[in-house]
């Protein structure tokens, strides 16, 4: 920082001032893009915009004309006004960043607030830039930036409060002439979707619905326009409307296959239902909700999509389980069908080695289903205890995932292996039903909750050496595996943060029980540990405390940590003692 500050001083005076200026933003830019972000918001972007501005950038981002007489005293036409813009929006984005190294769940409510703020910035300034078309690219900027920050506030649980922001970036992309070509589609559709999932965890579902089909309706606009301009089809054009259209299509569907079957409360409801399991050697589609997704998706991968999306629920966690809400009937059943029909076109179609992060990278006319998406199928089966679903896709998923050598895929593996092994401790069972997958179709298949398969990929991770007779054997199983998950040398396959911490939440819970038994049983510890085995609860209190360390878990939960660290300590300078 000290010689970039002494360069800038040492050059300015002998440098044209539009050369400097150029020169400094080109230097941030590299900054950034290299995550110095600290040093590129103080030495560069902060630097540039000081010879507007002595105090706080923030105190003005309420004040449209207060901003335009600050920072373009000269106009929009002057040449120095889209190097102003860009240190505008870049100075923002640096800040963000700036609050998610340090504070990356905002859990800190200065952390919250900041990101608003950058949102707020973020849009005023592409609110003034919006009406000069030549800026139409810091616009386009502003909407990615703006979108990268609300998907972050929309998965800490501010859906409603992004809500606004998403919507004038959508607005800005229908605003400015040049971003309404087809090039920009693609983008303008993922603004789109991604109002409408904010008007789903809103649980406005109405509302999500209405503006998918309003997109729907933008989107045809746009293909008119495209065939009156151009007489050749082009497939990339049609691709690029296909996907589009896919992304509105699902989120249609996401409601209207739930609210299709809604009753009124004075119905009659009759007692006797058809049974899945009578219908499943029938030809597709068995049920209505296949119908539905046979009348508005042409291939089995936009199915898959459809299914995954109306099964979504950012209110649910994984590993915390529970029936469908609200308790309807007919709720229940096309949760049922969804999942029947999502493990049919997993058994008869090949998974794709396809490792994206965004779900909507599955295109239609693709026959595949993505590695991924069947991941994300089996965790929402296990949400919804859909156990006959769940008991049968994970062998098919784990037999595809153990095949790859793509070490991307182990962090899957291990998640499907962590949610094995919670299964039987959430909810032990003597017998487990399922739909056992052959070639074409899915037949009912009855076996002990211990099957073979099962049994193997549950105990790759922990020792032989565990007797059954011991106390506590599963949980030890757990813990020795999600010990395993953290190690030195899988650092960059970690399984997912949230699973991990409700496993080890799990642990610690489950663990409080042994361990007060230890605490009672006065001086005489050792005595104690060795005569009921109880020095396996230290032992998985020792991996609980080493999870924690290795993940940053602790950056979640601090009193937690906390109190692991507290009673490892007090056992072990007990048993010293002893």
């Amino acid at each position: 920082a000290n010689t970039l500050f002494k360069i800038w001083i040492k050059y300015k005076p002998r440098l044209p001032e539009w050369y400097y200026n150029e020169k400094l933003l080109k230097v941030g830019d590299s900054l950034a893009q290299i995550k110095e972000y600290k040093l590129a918001l103080l030495q560069c972007y902060g630097r540039y915009l000081q010879q507007f501005i002595s105090v706080n950038t923030d105190d003005i981002i309420d004040d449209v004309h207060r901003f335009k007489s600050t920072f373009f005293p000269n106009g929009f036409r002057d040449k120095s006004a889209a190097l102003t813009f860009h240190a505008l929006q870049e100075r923002s984005v640096c800040i963000y960043q700036m609050v998610c190294s340090s504070d990356r769940n905002l859990q800190n409510q200065e952390s919250l607030q900041t990101c608003f703020n950058v949102l707020s910035s973020l849009r005023l300034t592409m609110q003034v830039a919006l009406p000069q078309e030549s800026l139409c690219w810091l616009i386009y900027n502003g909407t990615i930036h703006i979108y990268t920050i609300c998907r972050h506030l929309m998965m800490l649980g501010h859906s409603a409060k992004v809500l606004e922001y998403l919507l004038w970036a959508s607005i800005c992309m229908e605003s400015s002439i040049p971003l309404l070509s087809v090039h920009y589609l693609t983008w303008r559709a993922t603004l789109y979707t991604a109002v409408s999932q904010c008007y789903f965890d809103c649980q406005a579902s109405i509302h999500g619905e209405i503006f998918a089909r309003r997109g729907l309706i933008k989107i045809d606009e746009l293909k008119q326009l495209a065939n009156i301009n151009s007489s050749l089809e082009n497939s990339e054009t049609e691709k690029i409307f296909r996907e589009a259209t896919l992304k509105m299509s699902v989120m249609i569907f996401k409601r209207a296959v739930y609210e299709s079957r809604r009753k009124p409360k004075s119905y009659f409801r009759p007692k006797l239902r058809v049974s899945l399991k009578e219908t499943q050697n029938l030809p597709w589609p068995r049920t209505t909700t296949e119908r539905l997704l046979t009348e508005m998706f042409d291939s089995a991968a936009a199915q898959f999509l459809a299914i995954l999306e109306a099964l979504s629920d950012s209110s649910r966690r994984v590993l915390h389980p529970a029936p469908p809400v609200p308790d309807e009937v007919e709720i229940h059943d096309v949760i049922s069908e969804l999942f029947f029909a999502g493990l049919e076109i997993l058994s008869g179609n090949s998974l794709k080695k396809q490792k994206e992060c965004c779900i909507f990278v599955i295109t239609a006319g693709e026959k595949g289903v993505s590695g991924d998406a069947a991941v994300k199928f089996i965790k929402l089966a296990f949400t919804y205890e859909e156990w006959d679903v769940f008991d049968s896709a994970i062998e098919f998923v784990v037999n595809f995932l153990q095949a790859q050598d793509d070490p991307t895929w182990k962090k899957a593996e291990m998640e499907l292996k962590l949610l094995t092994l919670m299964q039987p401790l959430l909810f032990p069972r003597k017998f487990k039903h399922g739909f056992s997958i052959s070639e074409n179709n899915t037949k009912e298949a009855r076996m002990p909750h211990g099957s073979e398969k099962k049994k193997t990929f549950r105990s790759e991770c922990c020792s032989s050496s565990l007797k059954h007779g011991e106390p506590s054997h599963d949980l030890i199983i757990l813990a020795t595996t999600v010990f395993s998950c953290v190690s030195p040398s899988k650092q960059n396959i970690q399984p997912d943060k949230e699973i991990l911490v409700d496993v080890i939440m799990f642990l610690w819970q489950k663990c409080k029980t042994g361990l007060q038994q230890i605490q009672m049983s006065g001086s005489d510890y050792l005595k104690y540990i060795h005569k009921y085995k109880a020095y396996q609860w230290v032992h998985v209190l020792w991996i609980i405390n080493e999870v924690i360390q290795k993940s940053s878990i602790a950056d979640i939960n601090v009193i937690m940590l906390a109190e692991v660290t507290l009673c490892l300590t007090t056992i072990l300078e007990n048993v010293a003692d002893s």
